[in-house]
């Protein structure tokens, strides 16, 4: 009994090491959580800043493949709404939005708080998630979104 309980230990510890290892990501991790990170994310290796500011700010609501949560939050992969005006997408990270939205015909009314304190920030993370999860959304210059003033 007990070998063969010592056998199916081990069986589990091997296997489990084999998956973690095939399946590997980073992990970022902090004192209050964890987030999984693909190794594959081509918009994070161009963007790194942007992907940091959107793993700390924005995948609460809008979910680490960006697809949101329905009824709740908006989408931003293949979003119609984020494409249309990508100066918005700037302000609105930057000063929030209490507005109702529309986005690929879903109306969604949650206010959205501001995110970042900087130009610099808003346009790093816009720019991540203007490439992320296929999006081609190219990108945002920091002279073209200057002359939005934060509000607070």
């Amino acid at each position: 009994m007990k070998k063969s309980l010592l056998l199916l230990l081990m069986f589990a510890l091997i296997s489990g090491s084999s998956f973690a290892f095939l399946n590997k990501s980073d992990i970022i991790s902090n004192n209050e959580s964890s987030i999984m990170i693909p190794d594959d994310d081509p918009a994070a290796a161009k963007f790194p800043k942007g992907a940091e500011i959107y793993k700390a700010k924005c995948v609460a609501c809008h979910q680490l493949t960006g697809e949101g949560i329905p009824g709740a939050f908006p989408p931003l992969k293949a979003s119609d709404y984020l494409m249309a005006d990508t100066k918005r997408a700037v302000q609105q990270v930057l000063n929030g939005s209490n507005e109702p939205i529309t986005v690929n015909g879903a109306t969604y009314v949650i206010p959205m708080p501001f995110q970042v304190d900087t130009h610099e920030d808003a346009v790093a993370v816009i720019n991540y998630v203007l490439n992320a999860w296929g999006n081609e959304g190219g990108t945002v210059k920091l002279e073209d979104v200057k002359d939005i003033k934060i509000v607070r």
